[in-house]
């Protein structure tokens, strides 16, 4: 007995040992103690070098409202992984302190740093608890980007013309100029927002932003003001929104009743567009004062002269001219000199009644061509030093001419690629695809057959001989001084008309010129009073001539002749005459009428100012500024749909299909910087539903300010019932005094109320879900809409 006890005395103490030998050879070389359980306590380790815990380890503080104390546990899942301890309120209170200032402190350092790296302008720090209040906190921070940069130049112009005094030949002059990209964004507290993008290279003011944004909290009366670039979204089709708005804007909220008002100006005009049986209907209305200026040229005189006649018998086209070949050089703007050359354009090039040369006696015949007078003959023979640029303006000011008016010089002029122009061979004008500036020149030179031979007008630079840097001759089409006493300022074209569309198709087209009867208010496709009131107006001017089969038999419809009277590529609407408005109306009268019923129907109708004048001084004559060019077109069938705008402004489109708002995303998309709408949904497009589609499109040019004061109600009832009202005032200031009839300044006010219920309903599931063939598991959703607008 004495024997086992002794054995196990043994095994206890070699077990004994073996703890101790285990202990010590699992002791760290470099021993830590673990943080105590207790939250407040400071025992432990803080060095960075420590892991964290992982993120298994949840820690909370529940407050046990038996012991009135806070229990302070660690758990994994729902075991404890530390025994819990407890705290009294006052050491609660000071663990919280504790946390919020290491919290703090930890912030400002981690945050100071990353903005001062960030942020060209430090964090502003503005004291008080009113500002703290105000904006939710007390911290301004603005962040700049982009650059400024500043050119400063001089430049010395120096001219050896015997003719200027010697102190007027060395004109020295100071250049400046600025580009400026910016874009600053920032806050102030945590309420308040600012972001501005500003760009001095912007093409149209619309482009740069400005918008100023304060938000409240939940439980505020102000939820919203915004000030510089603000929206008006409003519900419902009677009454649109606007999304182009440039003011201040408010949404308060009392209770369910939220009130959001803008007073502002609006940069935006609507506009609507149909789609029907898969084609884009689309209606235009142009005033006749607004002719495409600037982009449409005849090449001479003679084209000119002969126009009416080559149209007077349409179909057909009376013209023994076809030009093959043709060269459009303009002012070089670009940085791109590979298809350049030094030009000479002179006025009186190729005409048969020059200005400053004689006419050759030689010459029969009244087309163009460099023989036609003698100004090429001498340009090239006896001033013949200006194949020189330099010597340009001493040779020809010295033989009489004045530069800008009978002559021009380009350095470097462009030659247009073919894509950047057409022009019609029997006509012999040109349409640019970019209107011209004013200080852009325009020269030409090309070559035709005329009954059987070839001429030429001016210089063509592949066949002429005549290798750069040597000037080329050209005939002058525009010139910087461009003013109604140029000589070329009848070669301009102002009887065409641009509609604003492209690929515009025959069918559904229509056109009409109508005439705005002072007497009755309305316009009328007639010219009312006197004998040819019974005559319509493009019967009248030329525009009915044949029936659909191109029978020679009017029937009242505009001759809808591709290349003639219509590009559809484009969209542009060519009269048969070269002053519809002007002296062919008054012609149709004296041939028409007695000579004093000819005079007052001439005094009334003609409007000559919009030929012989600048295209804003004719639109200042509003007594006879009367004629309207209006009809629809179709284009672009398909899913895709030309909304005719660019830019359009985010959230303005709304497309409705048989009065059904449908939903971008779903049914439809949007490109609104290209001004475009695809329809994704296939049965809208294979059901034919008219689709009608509302956008707003930014002015390009604001010249009349538009003034909106508008405010919105909705009251919520309920997440499924919501009732609104709504109304609006729009006010438009005209640039000037006189204003065109039909153009009048808008002075309206419109109000509305709406309401809207939606609920599901299973019983709608159930009873489409009783019809034979059909299974659906799905909620159905009623929903009652309804609007009211004066």
């Amino acid at each position: 007995m004495n024997r086992r006890h002794n054995h196990i005395f043994l095994i206890v103490i070699g077990f004994l040992l073996a703890i101790g030998a285990n202990a010590q050879d699992s002791t760290l070389h470099f021993p830590f103690s673990d943080r105590a359980s207790y939250p407040l306590s400071s025992s432990g380790q803080s060095s960075p070098l420590y892991l964290q815990n992982p993120s298994n380890i949840h820690s909370q503080v529940v407050y046990d409202p038996l012991t009135k104390k806070y229990v302070f546990s660690e758990t994994i899942g729902s075991w404890n992984y530390r025994n819990p301890t407890t705290m009294t309120m006052d050491e609660f209170q000071r663990y919280e302190l504790r946390q919020q200032v290491n919290d703090y402190w930890r912030l400002k350092a981690s945050g100071s740093s990353l903005e001062q790296q960030l942020s060209f302008i430090p964090p502003i720090q503005v004291g008080g608890e009113a500002f703290d209040k105000l904006f939710g906190s007390n911290v301004i921070n603005i962040v700049p980007t982009g650059s400024a940069e500043l050119i400063f130049g001089f430049n010395l112009s120096k001219q050896d013309n015997p003719n200027i005094s010697e102190q007027l030949r060395s004109v020295p002059s100071f250049t400046f100029d600025e580009k400026i990209i910016m874009n600053v964004a920032g806050t102030i507290g945590n309420k308040m927002s600012m972001d501005i993008s500003y760009n001095t290279e912007a093409t149209f003011d619309f482009e740069n932003q400005t918008k100023l944004e304060y938000t409240g909290e939940e439980d505020e009366i102000i939820k919203k003001i915004e000030a510089g670039n603000v929206n008006l979204p409003i519900p419902g089709s009677l009454i649109n929104g606007s999304q182009s708005l440039f003011g201040f804007k408010t949404e308060l909220q009392f209770g369910k009743l939220t009130m959001t008002s803008v007073f502002s100006q609006q940069r935006g005009e609507s506009s609507v567009i149909t789609v029907e049986g898969g084609a884009q209907l689309s209606e235009f209305s142009i005033t006749v004062d607004d002719y495409d200026v600037n982009k449409h040229y005849f090449l001479s005189d003679y084209f000119r002269e002969n126009y009416n006649k080559a149209l007077s018998r349409l179909p057909v086209i009376t013209s023994d001219v076809a030009i093959t070949r043709i060269e459009v050089w303009v002012t070089n703007k670009t940085t791109n000199f590979e298809q350049s050359r030094n030009i000479v354009a002179i006025n009186d090039l190729a005409e048969p009644y020059p200005m400053f040369y004689d006419r050759n006696p030689a010459q029969t015949g009244n087309y163009p061509r460099n023989a036609l007078n003698n100004a090429y003959g001498e340009l090239t023979t006896t001033h013949s030093a200006i194949r020189d640029i330099k010597n340009v303006t001493t040779e020809l000011e010295g033989a009489g001419l004045t530069l800008g008016t009978d002559y021009e010089k380009i350095e470097n002029a462009r030659l247009l690629s073919p894509r950047e122009y057409t022009f019609n061979d029997k006509l012999g004008y040109i349409s640019l695809n970019t209107a011209l500036n004013t200080d852009e020149i325009l020269a030409v030179a090309y070559e035709y057959t005329y009954r059987g031979q070839t001429f030429q007008v001016g210089e063509l630079s592949q066949s002429s001989g005549i290798s750069a840097p040597s000037s080329l001759m050209m005939k002058l089409i525009k010139p910087t001084n461009y003013t109604p006493r140029s000589y070329t300022w009848d070669l301009m074209m102002k009887n065409v008309y641009a509609l604003r569309a492209y690929q515009v198709v025959e069918d559904d087209f229509s056109l009409d010129v109508l005439y705005r009867d002072d007497e009755t208010g309305n316009s009328v496709n007639y010219l009312p009073g006197g004998d040819l009131d019974k005559t319509i107006l493009i019967r009248l001017l030329n525009l009915d001539n044949m029936n659909s089969q191109r029978d020679p038999y009017p029937d009242g419809i505009f001759d809808y002749m591709e290349g003639t009277t219509i590009i559809p590529s484009n969209g542009r609407v060519f009269f048969p005459m070269l002053e519809p408005f002007g002296s062919d109306l008054a012609q149709i009268f004296n041939d028409s009428l007695d000579s004093e019923q000819a005079d007052a129907a001439i005094e009334k109708y003609v409007f000559q100012e919009l030929y012989d004048s600048t295209k804003t001084k004719a639109q200042q004559i509003a007594e006879k500024n009367k004629f309207l060019i209006a009809g629809q077109y179709s284009s672009t069938n398909g899913s895709e749909i030309m909304l005719n705008a660019m830019n359009v402004p985010q959230g303005s489109v709304k497309v409705t299909a048989a009065g059904r708002e449908l939903m971008e995303g779903a049914d439809y998309t949007v490109d609104y910087m290209l001004g475009r709408v695809t329809i994704i949904n296939q049965g809208i497009l294979e059901s034919g539903t008219p689709i009608r589609i509302s956008l707003e499109n930014q002015s390009l040019f604001n010249f009349q300010t538009k003034t909106l004061v508008g405010t919105h109600l909705n009251y919520k009832i309920s997440d499924k019932f919501n009732l609104g009202a709504t109304a609006m005032h729009l006010t438009e200031k005209p640039l000037t005094q006189k204003v065109n009839v039909g153009d009048e300044p808008i002075s309206n006010t419109i109000w509305g109320l709406n309401g809207s219920y939606s609920t599901e309903s299973q019983l709608v599931t159930t009873l489409v879900d009783k019809l034979p063939f059909l299974e659906t598991k799905a909620p159905s959703t009623f929903t009652v809409v309804g609007e009211f607008a004066q």
